[in-house]
């Protein structure tokens, strides 16, 4: 038999047997619950965030692949928000430069880029799509001001 997966977005550590990860589960004959408990186990850190799995399995034996939130996702919980902005009249949120540096070094692997430079201007670009300042500046101008330093900065 070959390997199959079953992939799903999750509530970080709140993953349920609901629809339509349960049902996935059990037509695949695999143990519901202890998958459950395992995802929550595993993504309990990213609390709030919605995470995507991959169960990847072959008749009982199984593995679980965390990925990585969505970037706004983990911008949105480093602003403390549920949501950015529909509208840019005031920012609604504010982050910490350096958590943006310490995002785009965790998640070089969504990028196209292979600088934390460029990776840092990216997650800044989506702070502007968002509503969301950082240290209290527009990251349009955080942008020009990062195009002015070296790469030492970011290593």
């Amino acid at each position: 038999m070959a390997k199959k997966e079953i992939k799903a977005m999750v509530d970080g550590g709140a993953a349920k047997p609901t629809p339509p990860l349960g049902p996935a589960l059990s037509a695949a004959k695999l143990p519901v619950q202890k998958v459950i408990d395992e995802i929550n186990r595993r993504t309990a850190y990213f609390k709030g965030i919605k995470v995507p799995v991959v169960i990847i399995y072959e008749e009982q034996n199984y593995e679980i692949e965390v990925g990585i939130p969505p970037t706004t996702e983990l911008i949105k919980r480093e602003a403390g928000l549920e949501k950015g902005a529909s509208k840019h009249d005031a920012p609604v949120g504010n982050v910490p430069l350096k958590k943006i540096i310490e995002l785009a070094k965790s998640s070089m692997d969504k990028s196209n880029t292979f600088s934390v430079r460029n990776r840092v201007k990216e997650l800044l670009g989506t702070c502007v799509s968002m509503g969301i300042t950082v240290d209290g500046k527009n990251p349009k101008d955080l942008i020009k001001e990062i195009d002015r330093l070296e790469d030492a900065h970011f290593a």
